[in-house]
């Protein structure tokens, strides 16, 4: 017998990708030499459907969705009369497309089914994102600060230090450049005219690190940065500007240096090491009072956070609490640190009080692997069925966009992820992640994409480390066709701060680098504006259907479309087409 089954094409799978409670879809098989095929679908249940003979050796089942949000699995088994067995399943990298033939129970197909109501802020699918690491960005004068544990930068163009911290085998990060939200502020004209739409912020709370994700107080904005009216100021401005202003939520674990742990007696307030009489004791999990408590990957300097405590839910979620104070202070919600560290019914608490507080409001999670079926902590968790997270930092599809340029991967196997993600996720979902090319917390991407990311030297030699001209330049044209890939893409684009005029840097702190204001590379720059307004005024790149084609292993084919005057919402849109031929060749060197 022979079978075959792509769920990535209409023929076999229609309608195909994730459905609303209650949705249809055929299901096709095409098979020779069988007398009986099996549609086995999966929701928690098992149920066996005989499929129905089409003709031209094409078998079908309609198969009807649950009425709530659940991932159900197909799968196929042929029978001849003869008493031969075969089965038909997904491919060994559960990636959807065409799948394997086996003589066993073979890996399913997914269906994601999500409420029909769900949907996600619409400046996401029509906008484009732009990550700011504060402290790095812009200064408007000199900080002034009263602090005895930190350095201050007085040459803005230095490079970052490190500074050893011992006990966690880290870096300290207590060296400062003085970036200000009101810098951020006076730079919005800039952002504007290279077509960004959402500014997403690093942490901006007081903390004791430049980079801010040990959280000293989640209720004020840093002094070095500014101060709370700051920031309803950059958001006012923003919004005068037609942008929205992005937070970011450090939720799953405090500073030790916090007024909730108060582990060095910074606060005069009772904070968790001073014991049980403190209101935050609860909030954390001491395995041996004091010097022993849950941290979040080890790290001592940040305390885990009981996120099922009663009062750490109601400090947060409260309709004066965390989530709820930012947005009303003007943000656009939250990029939720580490999401998948994060319960599942925290986080449904956490998306109701931002919708409560605002129905545009975002929630989008930092989850580094396919978002509809994560495995944490044991437990298959799905970000998508529309009631926890708006979206997600699309780290699979970056990945397979560096690996694609830098002739790790084929053009088929870039195409089978973007086309797996499609299928997995809601349309909400998908036309709202958030697609990064650079990042806080990896190697700055010109350095990727020329491979040459400096992490075979030794941590502390690798200040100043700069590629050579030949790797620079073919990092900066990978990079453009990355970002032209990235715009073609439903989803955000998100441009790293300073990876518009091509700045380097090793893995953190040196991918933090202030940025270049009185140099970089103004023609990368002039590149990346034009794309990137190309794609905020253009209704087919944000909202139209997509296909995809690979001629070889070196080229993709990226075609969006509208047609009969509808998007993929059913806005009326202009009908029309868009088609972008990807040829890796042109960057190999």
């Amino acid at each position: 017998m022979q079978l075959y089954h792509d769920s990535h094409d209409i023929r076999y799978r229609s309608p195909g990708g994730a459905l609303p409670c209650n949705g249809k879809t055929v299901i096709r098989i095409r098979v020779f030499g069988a007398d009986r095929v099996y549609l086995r679908f999966y929701n928690g249940s098992e149920f066996y459907f005989l499929m129905e003979y089409t003709g031209n050796e094409i078998y079908e089942y309609t198969l009807t969705m649950p009425e709530i949000p659940i991932l159900c699995w197909y799968d196929f088994k042929a029978e001849n009369n003869e008493g031969d067995v075969v089965y038909y399943g997904n491919n060994h990298a559960m990636l959807g497309g065409a799948g394997e033939m086996t003589r066993w129970q073979p890996r399913g197909y997914q269906i994601t089914v999500y409420d029909p109501a769900y949907d996600t802020p619409h400046f996401l699918r029509h906008g484009v994102m732009y990550q700011i690491f504060p402290d790095r960005f812009y200064r408007t004068k000199m900080p002034e600060t009263d602090r005895k544990d930190v350095y201050i930068h007085e040459n803005w163009n230095e490079q970052p230090v490190l500074i050893p911290d011992e006990q966690n085998h880290d870096n300290a990060a207590r060296d400062f450049f003085g970036g200000t939200l009101k810098g951020i502020e006076e730079k919005l004209p800039y952002l504007k005219d290279m077509g960004v739409t959402v500014v997403y912020l690093n942490p901006v709370f007081k903390a004791r690190s430049n980079h801010r994700y040990d959280t000293a107080d989640y209720t004020k904005i840093d002094p070095i940065l500014g101060t709370n009216e700051d920031m309803e100021s950059l958001c006012r401005r923003a919004k005068e500007l037609g942008m929205s202003v992005m937070l970011d939520g450090v939720f799953s674990h405090t500073g030790d240096d916090s007024v909730y742990f108060n582990r060095y007696g910074t606060y005069r307030s009772l904070g968790a090491w001073q014991g049980q009489r403190s209101k935050y004791y609860n909030w954390f999990t001491f395995e041996h009072y004091p010097e022993k408590y849950r941290c979040w990957w080890g790290f001592t300097t940040l305390p885990e956070v009981n996120k099922n405590d009663e009062s750490y839910q109601k400090f947060m979620f409260a309709p004066n609490g965390i989530v709820r104070k930012w947005i009303r202070a003007g943000t656009s919600g939250w990029r939720l640190d580490v999401a998948d560290e994060l319960p599942m019914d925290f986080l449904r608490k956490l998306r109701a009080a931002a919708k409560k507080e605002n129905p545009d409001s975002v929630v989008l999670g930092e989850v580094w692997e396919d978002a509809s079926h994560k495995v944490a902590y044991g437990e298959m968790r799905c970000y998508c069925a529309g009631d926890t997270l708006d979206s997600v930092m699309n780290y699979p599809l970056r990945e397979a966009v560096m690996d694609f340029l830098t002739f790790r991967i084929s053009a088929f196997a870039l195409a089978r992820l973007i086309l797996s993600q499609r299928e997995n996720y809601p349309k909400p979902f998908y036309y709202s992640l958030m697609n990064l090319a650079g990042s806080h917390d990896r190697a700055r991407a010109v350095n990727c994409l020329a491979g040459r990311t400096f992490e075979d030297v030794p941590y502390a030699q690798r200040r100043g480390l700069q590629l050579t001209d030949e790797e620079y330049r073919l990092g900066e044209k990978r990079y453009l066709m990355m970002l032209r890939i990235l715009c073609a893409l439903p989803g955000i684009p998100c441009i790293y701060y300073g990876d518009e005029i091509g700045m380097q840097g090793a893995p953190d702190p040196f991918c933090r680098g202030t940025y270049e204001w009185d140099g970089g590379n103004e023609q990368l720059r002039s590149r990346v504006r034009q794309l990137l307004n190309d794609r905020l005024n253009s209704d087919i790149l944000q909202t139209g259907d997509l296909a995809v084609e690979t001629p070889d292993d070196d080229t993709i084919v990226i075609r969006r479309f509208i047609r009969d005057g509808r998007d993929v919402f059913g806005d009326k849109k202009e009908s029309g087409s868009v088609e972008i031929v990807f040829d890796r060749r042109f960057v190999k060197d």
